[in-house]
């Protein structure tokens, strides 16, 4: 067979076998054995492999290949994936009709049961799969685009010529069989259980290695084309097309008339929830028209053309062993339920938030009580409320404490504060959470210092605030368990390595209320020193452009504290750098930079810590006072917000070439 019977012969092949992959997957109709669609994948993996220039990474051979990755690359979605805005009653339903035809008039909505699963955007270009995105932040997320390609009801190419460009929105989910199924694989294994098909799918999707996620039963279901080469004009038709170029439409979609018809399909969804073969934990409801859908528009977090009914919470009832008290980075105390574990949903439930202490008199709370506990979702399950009339007399208050359980230290409340409060800066429970911030990637980046570290230094008392880690001896480390003499001066020498960075990661690493790493940026570049900052006042730092009053206070608070004007003095003395070096007036100076698209040449961690370097600001929201807008290729949602603007926008190479400028 010659190359040009062979390139025949695979087209051929490829198109039974994407047929026969769509009749069997989305369709749910096989027309064909497995014996027989078997034979055809290893006719057609021959013949690729005689002829491999003939491959391509849209051919059905190719849905599990490559080896497995170290880490997964951060992309921006070309649209935010916004989340939706929630209800859990039928009045607040009413309450969003009115609003909808307050700004856009009559319309007509549709109604799709709410997956509990995770959420993709699947990109494709002439036609074929190029990318997978997880849902990340809204703004970016993940590529698993070998993860997802392992998933045999999303289509490595479209079928027909209806859309050739576009990115559609699905779930990612794992049907309750298929759940167990695994479950009882990974018993026999050995293997640790999932604990319900949520976690199980998100798991999955989060592999490093594609051959692992294709063992798992996961599929799909597609409900918005998001971008598109096609007009079209309302989200029925939407899904007409999804399901016309080849992907799994849930069968429970349906266009309504009016919001009483909504309410009414809700319910039913809501009655038949269990005898489905998936989780669903609610129903979405959008506009049809996508005219009015773009008119009604979005906030910043959600769209305001569709919300979210949740269904009534999963519940079950345990008795309440103990009220456990946690002290948290703030010193707030906020007591804990320890309960008699109870699987709720899928998942085995030992702890419950009691939120605070009113809450917990509110509901008159006890221990020995038998109680209803609800888990919504990824929701941390609550204690609804005690069930007084299994009470027995035995059951016993637990009282606000006087004194912090970790350090004996007196609490206080303010006045009209619900938060009760360990006010010891040097509380170990604060401490911990205080030395893991300093020690963080963005602030001093100590490497090796693990939450596990700092508990065993403060457990033999080797710490008590942050400056005493560059106290440390390599001996000391050798007292903790698991350290030996490489991984002891490995953690040595980081913390010794810290005390050279720049000033800005010093200010957000202090952990100073209202101040993250932008305003840890302005600051540094608005101050030579930590000296300087801690004498501004309070009317200087309000004026700085990107901070704000509350921040202001929180610094001039800081400051004038005496614990953490000793804990300067000892930073300064021990070596750790307070100054930013002395600066010479450079191009980038004080000049805020954003980031849209992928960069070919340079990582984007790199480009943000040169702006730094000299003196720019690199920031992660668009606005006018944004100086430079770097675009990448495929560029973000950032990009259409600064040509609106009207903001300064450059490439790559011309920004390398501003790098380079000559001061």
């Amino acid at each position: 067979m010659n190359n040009k019977e062979a390139e025949k012969e695979i087209k051929k092949l490829r198109e039974d076998i994407n047929y026969y992959n769509h009749m069997y997957y989305v369709e749910n109709n096989p027309v064909i054995s497995d014996y027989e669609f078997d034979f055809l994948l290893k006719k057609l993996e021959k013949l690729e492999s005689e002829f491999p220039e003939l491959i391509v990474p849209e051919s059905p051979t190719q849905r599990v290949g490559g080896k497995p990755i170290d880490s997964f690359t951060a992309v921006e979605h070309k649209t935010p994936m916004l989340s939706l805005d929630n209800t859990y009653d039928s009045d607040d339903l009413k309450e969003f009709d009115k609003k909808v035809k307050k700004n856009v008039g009559e319309v007509e909505y549709v109604v799709e049961p709410k997956i509990d699963g995770i959420g993709v955007a699947l990109i494709y270009e002439n036609g074929i799969f190029i990318r997978g995105i997880t849902r990340g932040d809204g703004m970016n997320g993940d590529d698993i685009t070998s993860n997802l390609k392992t998933i045999h009801s999303i289509p490595l190419i479209l079928r027909g010529d209806l859309l050739k460009n576009a990115e559609f929105r699905g779930e990612v989910y794992m049907s309750l069989k298929g759940f167990k199924k695994l479950n009882k694989m990974r018993e026999k294994k050995d293997e640790t259980v999932f604990a319900n098909p949520r976690n199980a799918a998100a798991g999955s999707v989060r592999q490093l290695d594609p051959r692992v996620v294709e063992s798992r039963p996961l599929d799909i279901f597609v409900y918005f084309v998001s971008n598109s080469d096609k007009d079209i004009h309302t989200h029925e038709k939407s899904i007409e097309v999804i399901k016309k170029v080849g992907f799994r439409v849930n069968p429970f979609i349906k266009k309504l008339e009016n919001i009483e018809q909504v309410i009414k399909y809700c319910n039913k969804l809501e009655k038949i929830r269990n005898s489905i073969d998936y989780e669903i934990d609610g129903a979405v409801i959008k506009v049809n028209s996508i005219k009015k859908q773009k008119q009604f528009g979005e906030t910043s977090k959600h769209p305001r053309w569709a919300i979210s009914y949740k269904f009534a919470a999963k519940q079950s009832t345990t008795s309440l062993k103990n009220i456990d008290i946690q002290v948290g980075r703030m010193g707030t105390l906020t007591p804990v339920a320890i309960l008699e574990p109870v699987e709720i949903g899928g998942v085995t439930v030992s702890r419950a938030t009691l939120h605070n202490f009113d809450e917990l008199r509110r509901k008159d709370i006890r221990i020995g009580d038998n109680v209803l506990i609800e888990r919504s979702g990824d929701v941390i399950p609550q204690v609804v409320k005690s069930i007084i009339e299994k009470r027995t007399g035995k059951e016993k208050r637990k009282n606000i404490p006087k004194k912090c359980p970790v350090c004996g230290s007196e609490v206080v409340r303010k006045e009209k504060e619900v938060a009760v409060r360990c006010p010891n800066n040097y509380c170990s429970a604060r401490l911990k959470w205080r030395i893991k911030y300093y020690a963080s990637r963005d602030a001093m980046d100590i490497d090796h210092l693990g939450e596990s570290t700092i508990d065993k230094l403060l457990e033999k008392d080797l710490i008590n605030n942050v400056a005493d880690l560059y106290f440390l001896s390599k001996d000391d480390i050798l007292t903790l368990d698991g350290f030996k003499d490489k991984s002891a001066q490995n953690l040595i020498e980081s913390i010794e390595n810290s005390k050279k960075q720049d000033l800005s990661r010093l200010i957000y690493g202090l952990g100073i209320l209202h101040v993250g790493k932008y305003a840890a940026q302005i600051l540094a570049n608005q101050y030579q020193s930590i000296d300087e900052l801690a004498k501004a006042p309070v009317e200087q730092l309000k004026e700085i452009d990107g901070l704000g009053d509350k921040t202001a206070e929180a610094i001039c608070t800081f400051f004038a504290t005496e614990e953490n004007v000793n804990l300067i003095k000892r930073l300064k003395d021990i070596g750790v750098e307070t100054k930013e070096g002395k600066k010479k007036k450079m191009l980038l100076q004080d000049k805020k930079f954003i980031f849209t698209g992928g960069l070919s040449n340079i990582s984007r961690p790199d480009a943000t810590d040169l702006v730094k370097k000299m003196g720019g600001i690199v920031s992660s929201s668009i606005g006018k006072s944004i100086d430079y807008v770097v675009v990448g290729h495929k560029p973000g949602s950032k990009f259409k917000k600064a040509e609106k603007l009207g903001l300064r926008i450059i490439n790559e190479k011309e920004f390398i070439k501003l790098l380079s400028t000559k001061q």
